[in-house]
């Protein structure tokens, strides 16, 4: 954890609040709405349907208890989640998890059947805005510095640099 991250003077945004239906570049509709307790399974077998290939610094995890505990350490803390629904699917999944030093970070991860489609923009977006009305100001993440399609995202949502020194980008945004 950096305790000397600067975030930005200025607010980014604004941002909707869940729910939030939209119709994805693959004409499928999508919903978006806060995590609640039946959603764990579902969100689980997404996980666990997760193409290795996907998967960056560690997570998910890949074996199905060591997602059930990750699921379960991200839903029962006091961090936020936001599912994005293809009916009964979950297509993709948003998390801000406290870090101790008063930001959060955030984590997305959309299905592979659901990507370049739209989905990540919103779920991002909505988490945001859940974020924000729940009081949270300071978000970062970290993102290896090759994923130019998930930087070019987290910069068009308004995520700043702030480090660069090493394979990953560290990111920052103020609500």
């Amino acid at each position: 954890m950096n305790e000397n991250r600067r975030f930005p003077d200025e607010p980014a945004g604004p941002f909707p609040e869940p729910p939030l239906s939209f119709t994805d570049r693959e004409d499928r509709e999508i919903e978006i709405r806060p995590f609640d307790d039946g959603d764990e399974e579902p969100l689980v077998r997404m996980y666990v349907d997760f193409d290795p290939a996907d998967r960056a610094q560690g997570i998910p995890p890949a074996t199905e208890q060591r997602v059930r505990d990750w699921v379960e350490t991200l839903t029962d803390g006091d961090g936020l989640n936001v599912i994005g629904w293809h009916g009964d699917e979950v297509a993709g999944h948003a998390t801000l998890v406290p870090d101790g030093n008063s930001a959060y970070e955030l984590a997305i991860f959309v299905h592979q059947e659901y990507q370049r489609a739209g989905i990540g923009s919103h779920l991002i977006r909505t988490l945001l805005g859940h974020g924000k009305e729940a009081g949270i100001e300071k978000v970062w993440l970290t993102v290896e510095r090759w994923n130019r399609a998930a930087v070019n995202l987290y910069r068009n949502v308004g995520f700043e640099t702030a480090d660069a020194e090493s394979f990953e980008l560290e990111m920052v945004l103020r609500l």
